[in-house]
């Protein structure tokens, strides 16, 4: 964890106890607990986000694809009837 071990974590909790006194050290680490899970669902959203966009574009490109091999395979259906219709 941040290449810091156990005895500088107990160091810096410490002198944060020294710092904020213990009435105001757990409300700290609530509102720090509480900030941190309000970044993790946001960017959770924001992933969700991108995800729904890609899902998108991937289906749209699919269907643009689709009416492609629709429309050629519509041509050469109309070719052979020529052809057809020219060798009569």
């Amino acid at each position: 964890m941040f290449g810091i071990g156990t005895q500088e974590l107990i160091i810096i909790l410490v002198i944060a106890l020294l710092i904020f006194g213990p009435k105001k050290l757990p409300e700290l680490a609530r509102s720090t607990g509480k900030a941190i899970n309000e970044f993790r669902k946001a960017s959770a959203g924001i992933l969700d986000e991108d995800e729904k966009e890609t899902k998108e574009k991937k289906k749209e490109s699919e269907e643009k694809e689709k009416e492609v091999v629709a429309v050629a395979t519509q041509k050469d259906k109309e070719e052979n009837v020529e052809k057809i219709k020219v060798k009569e």
